[in-house]
């Protein structure tokens, strides 16, 4: 039998299977390398695309911020001009009363009984006054029990003011202002 030498075939079939190995697993390696290289660039564009994202967010949330305030001042202001608005109403309803106030004053006051001041704390009203007897200080508290815009009259206090031949009492009482039963109809 002749003898053939197979060995350098071998080697070379070897070799040339190292070789194709060696670029499998370089081939493999450079694309292992580049899908490692495109997941971080598509990573990174995520990242700056949700930043974007995220400034794009804080001005629309500080642009609203700016309208919330934009819009409390306002209702700020609209409380204080319906709060005027209520004063300047109560004040336009209440300006007859005064006049009503006084008119009663003088009207409910009988013959004999003089006022020498009277103050007003909301709707009380403190009178202060001399009278030439008791009787007309209670025909006093009748008229003003009577009255459309005045109530409840309170005698606080009357003592005699003797000053020479005349005999006098002082007196202080309190009563109430309110509106009356024709008010309406008197107040018009």
């Amino acid at each position: 039998m002749p003898r053939i030498n197979l060995l350098p075939w071998r080697e070379e079939r070897r070799k040339q299977r190292q070789r194709d190995f060696n670029m499998a697993a370089a081939g493999c390696a450079a694309a292992a390398i580049g899908a490692v290289a495109w997941w971080h660039s598509w990573i990174a564009g995520n990242i700056d695309y949700q930043r974007q994202r995220n400034e794009f967010l804080k001005t629309q949330i500080t642009r609203v911020d700016q309208r919330i305030k934009d819009i409390k001042d306002l209702q700020a202001t609209r409380e204080q001009l319906l709060a005027r608005m209520k004063i300047i109403e109560r004040l336009q309803q209440s300006r007859p009363e005064v006049v009503h106030l006084f008119d009663q004053l003088v009207r409910t006051l009988p013959d004999g009984v003089y006022l020498t001041s009277f103050t007003q704390k909301g709707s009380t009203l403190t009178l202060e006054g001399i009278a030439n007897s008791s009787a007309r200080v209670s025909a006093y508290m009748r008229n003003i029990d009577q009255s459309d815009w005045l109530g409840d009259p309170n005698l606080r206090v009357i003592k005699s003011n003797n000053k020479g031949s005349l005999r006098r009492k002082a007196f202080t009482l309190t009563a109430r202002q309110q509106v009356g039963k024709d008010a309406g109809a008197k107040g018009s």
